[in-house]
């Protein structure tokens, strides 16, 4: 007996979800939360993609606080300018400008841009602490910044390390949320899984890289 019902009451669940898809109001009502949904991605994702090439692309997907928490614990004690590498909203320029850094966030997004100056303004940062620029960061030098954050896309973060061991200056920190450096040595991390985050040390890194090079040229 109670197979039977349970068999009566999978019937209903079956025809009454087959009942919600053949309703032209779900239907329509579903629709529109995708149409809605993909007009916010073209409203704060797509403008200024048209400007960078398509293998740089690097969808907006802002941090957590559990993120920027730990980006923070590896900036510990870090002074002087920083520079944060597709800065979104700026939460993460917010954070270490609050930490005593100099920072600019670099965002080629204007909505984004124009979202981060509005909240800066209304938190009453100081221009000097906190910039955001709307530009794009890989026709910028990056040789005046001695502190580097990023939260970018796997894709992107081999071509990215070859612009920063060309411009940036050995006592240079780069703190990568989420996706690593793939061939870099970290000094440190904070975190785990979608939270973590590596911080590597230039000098390190080219000390490394050269090391590897060397010992690859004589085959050992």
């Amino acid at each position: 007996m109670d197979d039977d019902i349970e068999v009566i009451l999978q019937d209903r669940s079956i025809k009454l979800h087959q009942q919600k898809l053949d309703n032209p109001i779900f239907t329509a009502c579903t629709g529109a939360l995708l149409l809605g949904g993909y007009r916010l991605w073209s409203v704060f994702a797509l403008p200024g993609f048209r400007k960078v090439p398509i293998s740089l692309k690097v969808p907006y997907l802002p941090s957590s606080k559990t993120q920027t928490q730990n980006v923070m614990n590896l900036l510990h004690g870090r002074r002087g300018r920083l520079v944060d590498l597709g800065s979104g909203d700026g939460r993460l320029v917010f954070a270490a400008s609050a930490a005593g850094l100099r920072c600019t966030g670099y965002e080629i997004n204007s909505i984004l841009t124009t979202s981060a100056r509005v909240r800066a303004w209304l938190r009453g940062v100081p221009p000097g602490s906190a910039t955001f620029v709307s530009e794009d960061f890989w026709k910028t030098n990056l040789s005046d910044y001695n502190n580097v954050t990023v939260f970018l896309a796997p894709g992107v973060m081999d071509v990215l390390g070859e612009k920063l061991l060309k411009e940036l200056p050995d006592e240079a920190r780069v703190v990568a949320c989420r996706f690593p450096f793939p061939h870099w040595p970290c000094s440190a991390s904070e975190g785990q899984g979608l939270d973590q985050a590596w911080a590597y040390d230039m000098g390190a890194v080219r000390g490394h890289l050269l090391q590897t090079l060397y010992t690859t040229a004589k085959g050992i």
